[in-house]
């Protein structure tokens, strides 16, 4: 009778190779995803804008619908007034502008005098150098015509861009409730389900919230700094507030923007180095009344936000998408927080992005 032969024991198993830690695959799938959102501009942007402004209008369009109104109707009512409330804002800055683009060679001309004329009124002038007024104008001269390609080409792109969004939005608003009724379906968990119904309707009120907010400070703003510059005595006060309240809506770099610009104005409209300071000092004043009092205090609790992430992602939708992406920069950042509210794995990056005054209290 012929017996089976004992098992020879097992050799232990070889530890698994250690292998890269989880958060470093993450980081490199953020990059990757930074990198294809930059090269992919083109198309990411008009729907990701579209998007955005879905959740803003999305209310008005439900309450007409809630009147008899149907989407269709609704979604286009909505579109053509927001259209409408932006070619009259537009009309403010396009007419000054194109005046001052034809005065340009002579704008610039008064640009140099004032300069020597601010230098020699400052103490300590021999330590300022004078730029060279005719090199600078015959170098300006040579790069006009590809200053001029520039333009037209950004014009065009900036006019298919903002017809697709306009397209893409008016579909997303009739399709809107729709396109949320599907999504939740697709989920298998009522849990998930429930976890993404409240994260796109908190998403839904901080962004339109923020905005909302932010274009009455900033129309505010701009009527301030308008009224200040025409006691000022600067020419064209009107195009200066509309260009300040637009600036305003891009955090940090648009405020520095409208003061340079407004110190060139002031250099090239006035012969005193008082006058030619004031109407850069009198926006940092109001800019500071509205950014650290009025601004905090109308936005409220819920919208604050922790500024050195603002700060990065002004930075990085700036650098992926231009001006657009700084535009767009803090409602992402809104609509982020939000999900990591939800997500356990991302809690920990929604306190971060949180007010920080928020974690201490």
């Amino acid at each position: 009778m012929t017996g089976r032969l004992p098992a020879s024991p097992q050799p232990p198993a070889p530890p698994p190779p250690a292998g890269v830690p989880g958060w470093v695959g993450l980081a490199l799938l953020a990059i990757a995803a930074i990198f294809l959102l930059k090269a992919a501009k083109t198309v990411a942007l008009p729907v990701t804008v579209a998007v955005l402004f879905t959740f803003v209008l999305a209310p008005p369009v439900r309450g007409l619908q809630r009147r008899g109104i149907p989407p269709s109707l609704g979604a286009g009512m909505v579109l053509l007034a927001l259209l409408g409330t932006l070619l009259l804002f537009g009309s403010t800055l396009i007419t000054p502008a194109a005046a001052w683009w034809e005065r340009a060679p002579s704008n610039l001309q008064q640009l140099m005098d004032a300069f020597d004329r601010l230098r020699a009124a400052l103490p300590g002038r021999a330590l300022v150098a004078t730029p060279d007024s005719a090199a600078l104008r015959e170098q300006l001269r040579s790069e006009g015509m590809a200053l001029t390609r520039v333009l037209v080409s950004e014009t065009g792109y900036f006019t298919i861009s903002a017809a697709a969004t306009t397209i893409l939005l008016y579909f997303m608003l009739v399709s809107e409730q729709w396109l949320v009724t599907c999504t939740l379906q697709a989920l298998p968990q009522r849990r998930t389900r429930l976890l993404v119904l409240s994260g796109l309707a908190e998403a839904q009120r901080d962004i339109g919230r923020f905005l909302t907010t932010l274009t009455l400070l900033n129309i505010g703003l701009g009527v301030a700094t308008g009224l200040a510059l025409h006691a000022l005595g600067l020419p064209n006060p009107v195009m200066w507030g509309a260009l300040a309240a637009a600036l305003h809506f891009v955090f940090y770099i648009g405020p520095v923007i409208t003061t340079l610009l407004l110190l060139l104005a002031g250099i090239s409209s006035f012969s005193t180095a008082s006058q030619m300071l004031a109407p850069a000092l009198a926006f940092l004043v109001l800019n500071a009344i509205e950014s650290n009092f009025l601004g905090p205090w109308l936005m409220g609790r819920r919208l604050r936000l922790n500024p050195v992430f603002v700060f990065l992602s002004v930075m990085v939708w700036g650098w992926m998408w231009g001006m657009a992406g700084a535009l767009i920069a803090v409602p992402l950042l809104l609509g982020l927080r939000s999900a990591c509210r939800r997500v356990r794995r991302l809690r920990l990056l929604g306190l971060y992005i949180g007010d920080p005054r928020d974690a201490s209290s």
